[in-house]
């Protein structure tokens, strides 16, 4: 009879102290050498395995922004506040909060889901909607709009084929089962994110002032309440780990489980949340995203009294064999951490109940100071809250404008052979509206509910999101998100101001007020010098650039490491800008509503041709300069189509950006098959295809021109009346003539010639 193997000896304090010799796989869970010394120089010994477990995931590039928080407070020297008063809410918290008045509050941010959707596109995009969304429900909102931001290699590649159809379905199906609107978004392609798709998602909620939640863990002797789903080995390291390093040019060389989502258990838990804050039974709430229970437990600590003690063996499992370690760093989805008043806990679990959501205390809140979990009767971590959650590394890393920085900016698009006749021009137009970034993404709209719930008044393919916000008032709010790589990496220090300027001026063309940014900086290595140069230049960009138009950047992510190998993605800081509508009826449309309107260019149009879809779709060339930043331009042409659409004055309204005025002309024309007939006096490419930016395309009935053209005087808008709408064709006098139809066949077929005619092909997850 052989001996039974002997039970491993359980990693506690104690026995850590005991064992100052025993090697711990510090390395294998990503953490440095000196960072592992610095955790041994907190805790005094070496880390318990639970502690380290817990320390990895933290101190990991996704949570503990090490490489990038040094750049980041830059936001922070912003004035908290918008056009409309203070922030209720920014950085630092789950999502940022703003005023947008009548007693009403929006909360609002973007953050990435890139690696995990890369090696399970459906799960790993499905549980990136589901974190964002909760994390605007710990704020005390309920979410009412979802937008996806979203990035892949070459439409024609096999990759891209393989990405794309399980990203689209799961983004589509978490949000549609939620019964949250998808209102807006991006689908971008470019050879650089092959291998390295960007999955941005981005979540708007809404609550009453008085109704903000903030999560901290507060009041010796308070509950700590896990609600939700329970605990599994899916997700063990999951994003937190991805997100921290580089894949290798053979694909991810570290795959730990994705995360599964459950939208239905979402959705019971997003509608037992909003009743249990109804109900006042809630003093501190935390959702779990990235290192799950690692993080809920450490924050809501360190943000609140400074101690917290847990039970561990109380926290329900779907994996009766996990190890504390592994409870520890599962990231398994929708779940909640609660801190409750014990007079309150009977209310908070018949609400739970009620709504079938299992919940079960797993700690109370103490004044040790310390995070203290216990397993099975024994202490397995005993760490400062804060040291996990707030204090890890921080890195100076090295960064310097790199060498081929000054060959690309002197290699100008501006120098590339251009057309030299009208057919030449129509031909140009056309082959851009049936390139992969221009053509009709109803391929992947069409998988999102886009109207559920019955507020959305503008979604894709407009110029921006719009939601009511109160049936009474029509109060609403307008969002977009931007970025345009080939800007950023031609100048990162304006293309972030580009893309903060594209957004901003998305939603200003429809009327709203601009009132608040969060952004999701999407970059490559930050041990790579050329990286980190563009990521600080960019975050210095659009810091100072908020700091002129007189916006706060109330939130956002960081994700680095997207590269394959050596080579990096385009430096792509995606943009979100929120604002605010005063009555969502007068809002405009980006297609031509009319026959013979008058046609109205405004803003200046230059010569900038580099960086632009021109040169990407017929040279495949970037290079040169991209176009130049007027801020003050942005902020006139803002206050022109704020006024103009309260005064009545717009029938559309379009904004300028890829393609230039041609694409914007095309894409009103399309909207609702009202052609269009102008005539330009300067050169035609240029006033065609330059992507100047501070520029828009409005539509104005006959009565109304004077007024428009009186009032964009007044605010010092230039315009120029090209034509008028009417007929089936696209039409620049003594140029070209294309009809609708045939711009719309070729505009259409470009993403389902390659992904096929059915939306949802994706078999393994068909669109529900």
């Amino acid at each position: 009879m052989t001996d039974a193997p002997a039970k491993p000896t359980l990693d506690t304090v104690s026995h850590a102290t005991a064992t100052p010799e025993r090697e711990l796989p510090w390395a294998e869970l990503g953490l440095r050498a000196e960072e592992y010394e610095r955790i041994r120089e907190i805790l005094g010994r070496r880390p318990t395995g639970a502690e380290l477990a817990m320390y990895s995931v933290m101190w990991s590039e996704h949570c503990s922004y090490k490489s990038s928080k040094v750049h980041l407070k830059k936001f922070g020297e912003l004035a908290q506040e918008t056009p409309l008063g203070k922030t209720l809410a920014g950085i630092g918290e789950n999502a940022g909060v703003i005023d947008i008045g009548q007693g009403y509050a929006v909360t609002f941010k973007v953050e990435s889901h890139n690696h995990p959707s890369y090696v399970e596109p459906y799960q790993g995009a499905a549980t990136g909607v589901g974190g964002i969304v909760r994390d605007i429900l710990a704020m005390g909102a309920r979410p009412v709009a979802v937008m996806d931001p979203l990035r892949f290699g070459p439409l024609e590649a096999e990759d891209t084929k393989r990405v794309l159809p399980g990203i689209v379905a799961g983004v589509g199906g978490y949000g549609n089962c939620l019964g949250l609107p998808n209102i807006g978004g991006e689908v971008v392609f470019d050879e650089t994110y092959l291998g390295n798709p960007l999955v941005n998602a981005l979540c708007v909620g809404v609550l009453r002032h008085e109704d903000l939640h903030l999560a901290h863990a507060s009041g010796v002797g308070n509950k700590v309440v896990l609600y939700g789903a329970r605990t599994g080995g899916d997700g063990i390291g999951g994003v937190s780990v991805l997100a921290s390093e580089t894949f290798s040019e053979d694909g991810p060389a570290k795959r730990p489980s994705v995360q599964v989502g459950d939208p239905f258990m979402e959705k019971l838990l997003i509608e037992c949340t909003l009743e249990l804050f109804a109900a006042k039974v809630v003093n501190g709430i935390q959702d779990l995203g990235g290192a799950g229970l690692s993080c809920a437990t450490s924050e809501l600590a360190s943000a609140g009294d400074g101690g917290m003690h847990v039970e561990l063996d109380t926290v329900p499992l779907r994996d009766s064999t996990l190890s504390p370690e592994e409870i520890l760093m599962s990231e398994s989805q929708e779940r909640m951490m609660a801190v409750v008043e014990p007079e309150h806990l009977d209310a908070f679990m018949a609400i739970c109940d009620k709504w079938d959501v299992e919940a079960v205390v797993v700690g109370e809140v103490t004044d040790s100071g310390r995070l203290v979990i216990d397993w099975h009767g024994e202490t397995v971590v005993d760490v400062p809250p804060r040291s996990v959650a707030h204090d890890g590394p921080t890195y100076q890393r090295p960064y310097a404008r790199p060498d081929w920085q000054d060959a690309l900016q002197a290699d100008r698009a501006e120098d590339l052979p251009r057309p030299s006749s009208g057919d030449e021009l129509g031909d140009t137009l056309l082959r851009l509206m049936a390139s992969p970034n221009l053509a009709d993404t109803s391929w992947v709209t069409d998988q999102y509910d886009r109207y559920v719930r019955g507020n959305t008044v503008l979604a894709q393919p407009e110029d921006s999101g719009v939601v009511r916000v109160d049936e009474d008032s029509h109060l609403g709010v307008a969002v977009s998100t931007d970025c345009n790589g080939r800007f950023a990496k031609l100048d990162p220090y304006a293309g972030a101001q580009l893309a903060l300027a594209e957004s901003y001026r998305n939603v200003a063309v429809g009327g709203a007020l601009p009132l608040a940014v969060t952004d999701c900086l999407n970059f490559g290595s930050p041990e790579n010098p050329d990286v980190m140069w563009q990521f600080e230049q960019a975050t210095h960009g659009l810091k100072d650039a908020c700091e002129v138009l007189g916006i706060p950047v109330t939130g956002g992510n960081v994700s680095f490491y997207n590269q394959t190998g050596d080579v990096p993605i385009l430096p792509t800081p995606v943009v979100g800008v929120l604002g605010v509508v005063d009555d969502v009826r007068r809002r405009v449309r980006q297609g031509f509503a009319a026959e013979g309107e008058h046609v109205l260019l405004l803003g200046e149009t230059r010569e900038e041709l580099s960086g632009s879809s021109w040169a990407h779709v017929v040279h495949g060339h970037l290079g040169g300069l991209p176009p130049a930043v007027d801020l003050a331009a942005e902020q006139a042409l803002a206050g022109l189509m704020r006024a103009a659409v309260a005064d009545g004055l717009v029938s559309s309204a379009h904004d300028l950006s890829d393609g230039g005025l041609a694409v914007a002309l095309t894409e009103a024309s399309i909207r609702n098959g009202v052609g269009v007939h102008v005539e330009l006096d300067d050169d035609p490419f240029v006033t065609l295809f330059s992507e100047s930016a501070a520029r828009a395309v409005v539509s104005v009935a006959p009565e109304h021109h004077g007024a428009f053209v009186s009032l964009a005087e007044e605010h010092g808008v230039e315009v120029a009346s090209i034509g008028r709408t009417g007929g089936d064709a696209v039409e620049v006098a003594g140029q070209f003539r294309l009809p609708i139809a045939e711009i719309r066949a070729a505009w259409s077929a470009t993403l389902p010639g390659v992904l096929g005619h059915t939306v949802g092909i994706d078999s393994e997850h068909p669109v529900p």
